[in-house]
């Protein structure tokens, strides 16, 4: 009997600590699965979209149609005119109008002569508000004009939620862009090697024609700590927030981060690098993708169903926007999701990766710094 006692005694305990075994290992997979997502709380700026470069593919995105203001990541939409515009060679005298725009500024005083290519650098890197005004005129004849050119653009590339009213993103009623939008724009960028160059060097020279030059620095600090990043393009305003979008190299695939309204710099450059691992990851099927809807976002919207297609030109509805979807809670946010053919889908759908046809943003090595002091480059090097 008390052989029979010790062996059911000795099979208790086997069956207990086997019990031990596997509630640890669920709760360390429930603590995996929680801790390797990016939710909308752990996101601190006010809207994020995360982009696939080569299909234009959402990845994550929290509040991505939501009308916010662009400050100086306006200056990229102006460089993408100025490029299909005019020649990185030609001669721009600057304005008084120019030389007078505050507050950022390289100090380009009234009637200074400077090459295109040096006010694209003085720009995109050290966000010189002198320098976009002085391309707006050179390119349009007056910032005005060069305006309805920048429109005409976004609306040409899909950015249809946006309005820009100057060439360098300082504050003023009717203007307003949304993080899908401006993932757009730095998709079309990055296509342009002379724009994926500037944005990715971290010092230069710019120069006048008479001799007078300068060092600059980038603002996107990334640039120092982030050898896999091809660039970026910084904003702030007081009533914009800090903003950013960038570009960068992960496991031979392109991704597009763009952030709007984050409450700190140095919280643009954590979340930047957070969501830019979590493309990756949906990338390469370990997550999937997602998108949020804050409480202010849902308020907003004319219409929160929508699914962002691959094609990353337009957006698609399953049938009425107001009866094919249901926003399930996410405490104070919302992961939406739809109903089709009796299953839940995620807005942003994981599709299998289209097959590559286009070379997007090859990485340029060793050309962080470099001097631009008016070089004469060949135009087909524009087209990206």
């Amino acid at each position: 009997m008390r052989k029979q006692s010790r062996v059911q005694s000795a099979e208790s305990f086997i069956d207990t600590k086997w019990f031990f075994y596997l509630l640890a290992f669920f709760l360390f997979a429930i603590y995996l699965l929680l801790s390797s997502a990016v939710s909308a709380e752990e996101i601190k700026s006010r809207a994020a979209v995360v982009m696939d470069a080569v299909t234009g593919r959402v990845l994550y995105a929290k509040n991505p149609d939501l009308n916010l203001l662009p400050a100086s990541t306006t200056k990229l939409m102006t460089a993408l005119v100025v490029v299909e515009k005019a020649k990185l060679s030609d001669v721009v005298t600057i304005s008084k109008k120019a030389a007078n725009t505050p507050p950022t500024k390289v100090g380009f005083k009234e009637g200074d002569k400077v090459t295109v290519e040096t006010l694209l650098y003085a720009a995109l890197m050290k966000s010189a508000n002198d320098a976009a005004v002085a391309l707006a005129e050179s390119v349009a004849g007056s910032e005005e004009e060069f305006v309805t050119l920048m429109n005409r653009k976004a609306l040409a590339i899909g950015a249809e939620d946006t309005r820009f009213i100057n060439a360098n993103g300082l504050p003023g009623n009717g203007q307003y862009i949304t993080a899908y939008d401006l993932a757009k724009i730095m998709r079309q960028a990055i296509k342009y090697p002379i724009l994926k160059e500037i944005l990715g060097t971290r010092i230069t020279e710019v120069a006048t024609e008479t001799g007078k030059s300068k060092f600059i620095r980038n603002t996107n600090r990334l640039l120092w700590s982030d050898e896999e990043l091809l660039g970026g393009k910084t904003g702030y305003t007081r009533q914009a927030r800090h903003c950013f979008v960038c570009a960068g190299e992960r496991d031979n695939e392109t991704i597009i981060v763009a952030l709007l309204g984050a409450p700190s710099r140095d919280l643009l450059w954590k979340e930047s690098e957070e969501l830019m691992a979590f493309g990756i990851k949906v990338i390469n099927r370990s997550e999937e993708p997602v998108i949020y809807l804050t409480k202010s976002d849902r308020d907003t919207l004319k219409a929160t169903k929508a699914l962002y297609t691959e094609k990353g030109g337009g957006r698609k509805f399953n049938g009425s926007r107001a009866k094919n979807g249901h926003a399930g809670k996410h405490k104070s946010d919302v992961r939406v999701a739809a109903k089709e053919n009796g299953q839940k889908t995620l807005m942003a759908q994981h599709k299998g990766k289209q097959k590559r046809v286009v070379k997007v943003a090859a990485k340029y090595k060793n050309k962080r710094i470099k001097k631009t002091n008016v070089a004469v480059r060949d135009e087909d090097g524009l087209k990206g």
